[in-house]
């Protein structure tokens, strides 16, 4: 046998022995009674649609002590009209990481088709550490709380000496005020946190539709618990990677932004567009990257925003967001025409500081609880040159280091290999030109499940697939799966339109 048949076999016995001592904890037995509601629903604080409830689910801080320190899941509902048509439990799990899942269920019964509404009660979740749940904060300084910082965005020149220094200083931040709460949020331990969720909904199996980081927390969930799945939606797929985890999801909008900007090169270019900033499309991307470059060396300032000031990494930043959604083009296009000095600078708007405080503390639990960083700045230094050579775009952030370089914990567990093991009931949907989780990671999810999964794949840009960019092929082949449960034969494609 090779060293190197060695070395995979290795491997993949570790692997098998990692999910079943994840799964073997003692919260892995199911506590709950099927068809027997457990929580004392109620109307929710500050509710968008009367029909939703609110409860909480108290599990274990740590898993490995069940009948230890205690925290709560806050959880909302919205029952089915028709419970004779009733199948269970469509349980939204939201992305991010830190991302608040309570409210998903008030604006999804806006979108969903009836058929799918009329058999599941939608519930939705706030995860570990977020929001309503118990809450954590790393009570970061304002300036750090700027996207520019959250994000490693390399200097002019293309130093990160900068960003080291940030985030050295997030990663103690966080490791000194983050509590035992912090320590515990780990996608493994969110699947258990659904698992609980499901025993005390009186649930033997629940469906669930999970986006963007969702698709990885449903993907573990999936690979940890699957006797307990039903039908499972995973929408906008991330790369499974068990070596990489958010490291290699950080990387992948490098790739993502690349397959999504001509698309709003053909938007802001158009004819009629009153923000339009070029006469063609080909004349967009330079002219962005110059207009970085320019800003680069020469912010304009921008009082109230966060920082005070437009600048190159600013646009940037600017760029990967609006390309989530067309929607969002003209924050762009906008902003771009400010710095050429064809507009005013917008107001600008910024999300309430406790819940960036929030968000970030979750993500930065998520991304260095999961799996080691490398520690080498020299590493990052040489993967960041070469990137932003390929990618300009992205000017290196997607291999920079974030603060799970500094964590002073190693992962309490290795993290789940999502693999090929149980039930055939998973559909994958993804965007062809995602940003944020390109098709060539879906493809990577797609092939670690093997049969368990079906692919259905859009020729459209943006994040988010089902009911979010009106492809009536693609939103017809989820909605028949969550109705009859019946799956493709095989792959599909759905042609733009």
């Amino acid at each position: 046998m090779s060293n190197t048949i060695r070395r995979t076999a290795a491997a993949t016995v570790a692997a098998a022995l990692a999910v079943s001592a994840l799964t073997a904890l003692p919260a892995a037995a199911d506590q709950g009674h099927p068809g027997r509601d457990h929580l004392d629903w109620s109307a929710c604080q500050g509710q968008a649609d009367p029909r939703q409830q609110c409860a909480t689910v108290t599990v274990p801080l740590d898993y490995h002590d069940p009948g230890g320190q205690q925290i709560t899941l806050a959880v909302s509902r919205i029952a089915t009209a028709k419970p004779g048509l009733r199948r269970g439990v469509l349980l939204t799990v939201p992305g991010g990481p830190g991302g608040s899942g309570l409210g998903i269920p008030a604006s999804a019964v806006k979108r969903l088709p009836r058929s799918v509404l009329d058999r599941f009660d939608l519930v939705g979740f706030d995860p570990r550490g977020v929001g309503r749940s118990t809450p954590v904060s790393c009570g970061l300084d304002t300036p750090d709380l700027a996207m520019v910082k959250l994000r490693p965005w390399p200097a002019a020149d293309g130093s990160i000496d900068g960003n080291l220094a940030t985030e050295r200083r997030i990663a103690e931040t966080c490791a000194r005020n983050g509590g035992p709460v912090l320590r515990s949020i780990s996608t493994a331990n969110e699947a258990r946190d659904i698992d609980r969720i499901r025993q005390a909904l009186g649930e033997r199996k629940l469906s669930a539709w999970g986006t963007s980081y969702g698709t990885y927390a449903g993907a573990v969930y999936a690979t940890m618990f699957p006797g307990h799945t039903d039908r499972i939606v995973l929408d906008s797929n991330d790369d499974p990677d068990p070596s990489r985890v958010r490291r290699g999801w950080l990387a992948a909008f490098g790739q993502g932004a690349e397959d999504r900007f001509p698309d709003f090169a053909k938007w802001a270019s158009a004819p009629g567009n009153p923000d339009r900033v070029a006469d063609t499309p080909e004349q967009v991307r330079p002219l962005f990257l110059d207009l970085a470059d320019r800003l680069d060396g020469a912010p304009l300032p921008w009082p109230g925003a966060n920082p005070a000031e437009l600048n190159g990494n600013v646009l940037r930043e600017t760029m990967l967001t609006s390309l989530y959604v067309d929607a969002k083009f003209p924050d762009l296009a906008r902003l771009m025409l400010a710095g050429l000095g064809r507009r005013p600078l917008p107001a600008p708007v910024l999300p309430p500081e406790q819940a960036v405080q929030n968000t970030t503390a979750v993500s930065v639990g998520t991304l260095c609880n999961d799996v080691s960083w490398p520690a080498d700045p020299a590493g990052y230094v040489k993967d960041v040159a070469a990137d932003r050579a390929a990618r300009p775009l992205t000017a290196g952030m997607p291999v920079n280091a974030m603060p799970c370089a500094f964590w002073p914990f190693e992962p309490a567990e290795p993290p789940v290999r999502v693999t090929d093991r149980g039930p055939a009931n998973v559909l994958l949907a993804q965007n062809l030109r995602d940003p944020a989780t390109p098709y060539g990671g879906a493809l990577k999810l797609r092939a670690a499940f093997g049969d368990r999964a079906r692919m259905v794949t859009v020729d459209s840009g943006g994040h988010d697939v089902y009911l979010a960019n009106g492809n009536a092929c693609g939103d017809a082949a989820v909605t028949d799966f969550l109705v009859t449960g019946r799956r493709p034969s095989e792959d599909v494609f759905c042609p733009a339109g």
